[in-house]
């Protein structure tokens, strides 16, 4: 037998690697809003982002063994309700109905017909809807803007007639979502929430009978509080209200009995996800006494079903770690799912058989699975006693190895939301540093979702102070485990994960580098530039105003450039509205001033998050660049490279 070839040996951080920047730029084709419906029930429905097409959403239908796309240019499907949208489309029966982005219209597509406007021009704005068949009229959340452009809209429940006129339901609350119809349309079930609440703080739910004129009578509240977060009430087809609440401290499955509230499956576990977005789907029933269902334990998704009397959770086979949205059809479940070696796709899974059918992928091609790091899930122990959660992805390249004895560079990346999550369904941005020889630590700080209510309050107040003490103990827990480089530990983060990363680096000495995104270094100019949905959110992760204003002099790192000595390299998009160039010009010049190395990238076109390929290209070049000529790995003629001021000789 001849000896096997010894691999090349290079440095961690400066492997040769397979996964451009390019490739990272052809990105995803984004994949959403999944549904079930047509005449039997059994075709599927979903929306795919079209890059190519100004980013578009196009709705597609796969039925049978065939799948065709239903809005072709110019529809849009997005609704812009809450400025994130979601819920933009409804399929009953051979019939959807979409909210179209350019002039925010519903327009009613029967079959294979062309699409017809339904509602009338106006500054209205719709999305989650619900079919009301025996009334010929659809339900939904409407948002109502007027003349003035720094008023915040009126949120009501509205019926839209099959003339499309609209008539008022519900009004008073400042939000609402998630209108339901029971099966025999003779109840109406919904959600509401007020400022300064967000919708994963304290929601309502409300229950009123639909008199035979169509309006409501009188409401009754079920569930829900400013301590109790309630989201997806469902009806069964036994005509019973499920829905999801945190009263637990977790997101758990309920049912309206009567008067009585039950629990169906108390257990440590979310069930659900926060309300960014409308139309969300973690559960649905395959018959009255058996759900479906997706719950996330410790950062994970499962896939099971509840038998509903017995309470009895029964896992159901699958290849996801991640599970974003699921519907229940007739003898399958569609879901969409990803896993460390599965980019986001959209399946259909047989009940019988457990065979998984993939339907589309967001990236068709992908490394093979010997190239990509798959990430260790870790906790650690954090400041004031806290636990914290992240995915450690090690460097991996089956073609390179690295000097014996040594130890990778690690990237701690802090996501943004910042109440969101991050999971560890494969992304090549992340591979792109791995396959390089840089470790990857992707932090689910105190205030991420999917590890219980107290977790996601970790955060009240504390935001710049409980996400950046997570990330310093997640890196200083990978030194202690031999797993990380002491001496070369970066962050990096975009948006709200940027202000993580600059608090890092202006009020703390733990990492070497860092990279900010369009990060925010001012608190006080989120609340100038917020919406309505968000114009309270600050009094949660900071605090009310006038109480606000000394933390947000004390938290802004723009107010503390003297503190900032760590070298660092700025992307900021010129036409950014959220956080605006100025801001991180400020962190630039003070670093060029006190003699820091520092790399600003400013980028002509581009707003908050970038969007071209060409730049994004430019920007994780660029980014690689900076990392390897601070650390010495001498690049020399790599594409990225970028001005340093104040680089050492």
């Amino acid at each position: 037998m001849h000896p096997a070839t010894p691999l090349p040996t290079a440095p961690f951080g400066a492997w040769p690697s397979t996964i451009s920047a390019a490739r990272v730029a052809a990105g995803a084709t984004p994949l959403s809003q999944l549904a079930v419906g047509g005449a039997d029930g059994a075709d599927i429905y979903w929306l795919a982002g079209r890059a190519a097409e100004a980013g578009r959403n196009s709705l597609l239908r796969h039925r049978g063994a065939a799948t065709a796309e239903l809005t072709p240019l110019p529809y849009n499907v997005r609704s812009r309700v809450h400025e994130y949208g979601g819920g933009a489309f409804l399929v009953d029966g051979d019939t959807v109905y979409f909210s179209h982005f350019a002039d925010n219209l519903l327009y009613r597509q029967q079959g294979d017909g062309p699409a017809v406007a339904l509602t009338r021009p106006g500054k209205q704005r719709h999305a989650d809807f619900v079919a009301d068949r025996t009334r010929a009229r659809l339900i939904s959340v409407r948002e109502l803007h007027g003349d003035d452009p720094h008023a915040q809209p009126v949120n009501t429940l509205c019926a839209i007639g099959a003339d499309g006129a609209e008539t008022v339901l519900v009004h008073g609350a400042d939000f609402y979502a998630a209108p339901r119809l029971s099966p025999d349309g003779r109840q109406l079930a919904w959600l509401s929430w007020d400022h300064p609440r967000m919708p994963w703080q304290g929601t309502e739910l409300w229950l009123a009978p639909v008199l035979d004129d169509g309006s409501l009578g009188v409401p009754r509240r079920v569930a829900g509080g400013p301590e109790e977060a309630v989201c997806q009430p469902e009806w069964s087809p036994a005509g019973v209200l499920h829905f999801v609440s945190d009263r637990s401290g977790w997101w758990n499955l309920y049912r309206l009995a009567g008067d009585q509230v039950q629990a169906l499956c108390p257990m440590e576990a979310e069930f659900a996800t926060p309300h960014w977005t409308f139309g969300g789907s973690m559960y649905g029933f395959r018959s009255a006494d058996e759900i479906i269902c997706t719950y996330i334990v410790q950062g994970v998704s499962k896939l099971a079903r509840l038998r509903v009397d017995s309470g009895r959770l029964e896992p159901i086979a699958n290849p996801y770690q991640e599970i974003r949205e699921l519907r229940v059809g007739p003898g399958f479940i569609a879901l969409m799912g990803g896993s460390p070696t599965i980019a986001l796709e959209l399946a259909r899974i047989e009940y019988t058989s457990a065979e998984v059918e993939v339907l589309a992928r967001s990236i068709e091609t992908l490394p093979a699975v010997a190239e990509l790091s798959v990430p260790q899930s870790i906790s650690y122990p954090s400041a004031n006693g806290r636990t914290a959660h992240a995915f450690f992805y090690p460097p991996c390249n089956p073609a390179v190895q690295a000097p014996a004895a040594s130890l990778p560079p690690v990237i701690v990346i802090s996501h943004g939301g910042p109440t969101s999550m991050t999971t560890s369904t494969l992304k090549l941005a992340t591979q792109y540093w791995t396959s390089r020889g840089f470790g990857v630590l992707d932090v689910n700080y105190g205030g991420s979702a999917g590890f219980g209510r107290a977790y996601r309050d970790a955060l009240k107040g504390q935001w710049g102070i409980v996400d950046v003490e997570d990330c310093i103990a997640g890196a200083r827990a990978l030194v202690e485990r031999g797993q990380a480089d002491g001496d070369r530990l970066i962050i990096r983060g975009g948006s709200a994960g940027g202000l993580t990363t600059l608090c890092a680096l202006t009020f703390h000495d733990v990492f070497k580098l860092g990279a900010s995104y369009y990060g925010v270094s001012d608190l006080k100019g989120l609340d100038q530039d917020s919406h309505k949905f968000e114009s309270h959110y600050n009094e949660y992760l900071i605090a009310p105003q006038p109480a606000a204003e000394a933390l947000y002099q004390a938290r802004s790192p723009i107010n503390h450039t003297d503190r900032l000595a760590r070298p660092m390299i700025f992307f900021q998009g010129l036409d950014d509205k959220v956080v605006p160039p100025q801001q991180s010009e400020t962190m630039v010049a003070a670093l060029r001033a006190r003699g820091v190395p520092v790399a600003y990238v400013p980028l002509e076109g581009e707003g908050h998050g970038f969007r071209k390929a060409e730049n994004i290209v430019r920007t994780l070049e660029a980014e690689l660049y900076f990392y390897q000529r601070l650390f010495g790995l001498h690049p020399g003629d790599a594409p990225g490279a970028v001005h340093i001021d104040n680089l050492p000789a």
